[in-house]
Formats: C-alpha cells, structure tokens, sequence
C-alpha cells in the first residue's frame, strides 16, 4: 500500500482516489493521500505553539480525505523557537522538527522541507498564519480538480483580499507582482505569495537554488519552462497581532503590534533580478526603443542643420562645408544622435543575443527534468 501512495499521481491513475486491492480479498479499498504542510520558522517563539495548534485543529478536519503531517523547519532562530517546536512536537506523531543551526533563509528552508517532506501534496504555510489555516483546503480542492503542478492562494487576483499590512510593505508587494506578473507575460496575478500546495514529483524535481524569499518567483519561473499547469485561488492576506503562545511570554512581554521585515532594497533587487529572468529581452528591448527614439529626435536636428546650413552656402558649395558649419553650431545635435544610435543598436543586439540563450536555457533546462523525472520513476 505504501508504495502506491508514493508513487506520482498521474502514474496511479486518478488524482482524486487511490485504492488498494491487498489484503482486502480483492475488493477495492481507499487509500488516502499523504498531505504534508511545510511551515518554515525564524524567531517565532511568541506565536509558535499557539499557531500550531491552530494548524493541527484544522488539518483534524481533513483526516476523512487526507493522511497529513506537519514539517516544521526552523531555521537558525536566536530565541525559543527551535525548543518550542520539539516540545509541541512531543506530543504529535505527525509533527517532525528540522534545525538549521544557523539562519539561511527562506529559500534554504523550503528546499530543506521539500527533502523532509513525504506527502503526495505538499502545502506550504506561513507560520504567522496570514492566510488562515483554511487555505489548505481550498488549495487542496482546486488542486485535485485541476491536476495542476502547484497551486497558488493569490490575494491579487479578483476574489482576493489584503487587511493589517503596513502600507510600505503592502504597496511594493504590489508593484513587485504586477511587474513579475508583466514579466511572465501575465500568467498570474500573485508570482512572490509562499502560500502554495504541489505535486510532490513536481517539485521534486526543480533544481532550485535561491537561498532567500526570491525562491517563490524562481519556482513560478521554473514550472512556466516546463509548461506545467499552475493554479490560483483568491487568498486572503491578513497580518494579525501575535498572541503569547504562553502564560510566561505574555507576562514577560508587553504585546507589539507587527512591523514589515521586508529588507527594501534585496527585496527589490531580487524582484528585478527575477523579472529578468522571467523576460531578460524586455531589459534590453524597452531600453533600445527609448534610445531608438532619442536618436531618431536628435539626428532630425542634425539633418534640420544641415540643411539650413548648406541654403545658406552659394550656389554649387561642397555639402560637407554646411556638415562642417551645422556641427559647429550644434555639436550637441551630432554626439547625442550618434551615440544614442549606437547604444540603441547594441542593447537591441544584447536582447536578442538574451533570447536566444533563454531558449538554450529552458530547453536544457526542459530536457534535464525529463531526465530527473524518468530517473526518479
């Protein structure tokens, strides 16, 4: 039985049901699929145990569908959170903690999960529970009636909500999802949300390398290489206040209300840096047309020169003395034409020098995860 819930799910025949025909006389039986939630964890002491058991209370209401475990990775906290976890996990023999003795970010964390992870499906949650725990089940719904790669909770699409965000955080997480969505040729309305469930096999086989939060970007972008089928559903984003997940913390510390983390200028770098990834010709294309057009206004100039220049020469004049004399008047006119011109033909050479290697790369790219795939089967 448990090599049947292990195996992909297309190869079991229906992504909705497995059954079993051992040990029951020949008669089908159901096997549930093995859901794991992935909940990455840095410096949460003050909300861990009162979230997890949030979580756990909700995926109790899943057992009649789904098998599930709980994958807590904490990443290098500096206080309580690592302790915590295996104390609330003491308890569960669905909850397994992993440590990282140091901090390495949110991308390390999720791969070192992904690894940990044993389900068929595995749901990826924010441990502050800004999408409320409900999210798993939609996710989960929408991902057994489509047969997607990977479903996203998108707040961005219509149906979707944002509430309690601080405006700075909330309007570059906007921005950053329209220009990433723009990059991706408007694929999706939510490219950065964590908040996602995926086809094991899928995200097995991504060779995935960011370290920090431009891992969601990156796998959008890798799945879009492979053509694999991506889901959204309207999320809800929601920042709450934390609450003490004990009596000792809530004595010993005053309630806070949230703050943004968002380091500003890696986020941003990062988004850019994932839009070129997703569209590199578009960094080069918009910025050719633009010098393009400067030079196009500039060498008008030139000629405008020229000709007034040589109407004012007699009769029979070498052309080149009005060249001559319109330079003099405005050798402004010449430089700005002739090096806007250059420019303009060297980034338009640059990007499609660009799209060219992004399809070298997607294409071996395409052929090693068909690779991976057949070697994992």
């Amino acid at each position: 039985m448990q090599e049947l819930t292990s195996k992909p799910l297309e190869e079991a025949g229906s992504r909705h049901r497995l059954t079993d025909f051992a040990n029951t006389g020949g008669m089908p039986r159901e096997v549930k699929r093995l859901i794991s939630i992935v909940a990455p964890a840095y410096n949460e002491s003050s909300i861990l145990q009162n979230n997890l058991g949030l979580l756990c209370e909700y995926l109790v209401t899943l057992e009649n569908q789904y098998d599930w475990e709980l994958v807590v990775v904490n990443d290098g906290s500096r206080d309580d959170t690592g302790y915590l976890a295996e104390r609330f996990a003491e308890g569960h023999d669905r909850i397994r903690v992993v440590h990282h003795r140091v901090n390495q970010g949110l991308g390390q964390a999720l791969r070192t999960a992904f690894e940990a992870a044993h389900g068929d499906y595995i749901v990826v949650v924010d441990l502050d529970l800004s999408y409320s725990p409900d999210h798993i089940g939609r996710l989960l719904d929408r991902m057994e009636e489509t047969n997607a790669a990977m479903v996203v909770a998108s707040p961005y699409m219509p149906g979707g909500s944002i509430a309690n965000v601080p405006w700075l955080r909330k309007a570059l997480s906007i921005w950053a999802n329209r220009f990433l969505s723009f990059a991706a040729k408007r694929s999706l309305a939510t490219l950065t949300g964590m908040v996602r469930v995926y086809d094991a096999e899928f995200i097995h086989m991504l060779n995935l390398r960011s370290r920090g939060m431009d891992i969601n970007p990156e796998i959008i972008h890798k799945a879009l290489m492979l053509m694999s089928q991506i889901e959204e559903i309207p999320g809800h984003l929601h920042w709450r206040e934390p609450i003490a997940s004990t009596p000792a913390v809530a004595r010993s510390k005053k309630a806070k209300k949230r703050s943004s983390s968002m380091k500003i200028l890696h986020h941003t770098y990062d988004v850019l840096f994932s839009g070129f990834l997703f569209r590199p010709v578009v960094f080069f294309l918009i910025p050719s047309l633009f010098m393009f057009a400067l030079s196009a206004y500039s060498n008008f100039w030139v000629l405008w020169h020229c000709v007034t220049q040589y109407q004012a020469l007699p009769d029979a004049s070498d052309p080149t003395i009005a060249v001559a004399n319109a330079f003099a008047a405005a050798p402004h006119t010449f430089f700005i034409g002739g090096m806007t011109l250059m420019l303009g033909i060297q980034l338009f050479s640059l990007g499609i020098l660009s799209a060219q290697n992004k399809s070298y790369f997607e294409e071996l790219f395409y052929l090693g995860s068909a690779n991976s795939r057949r070697q994992r089967r």
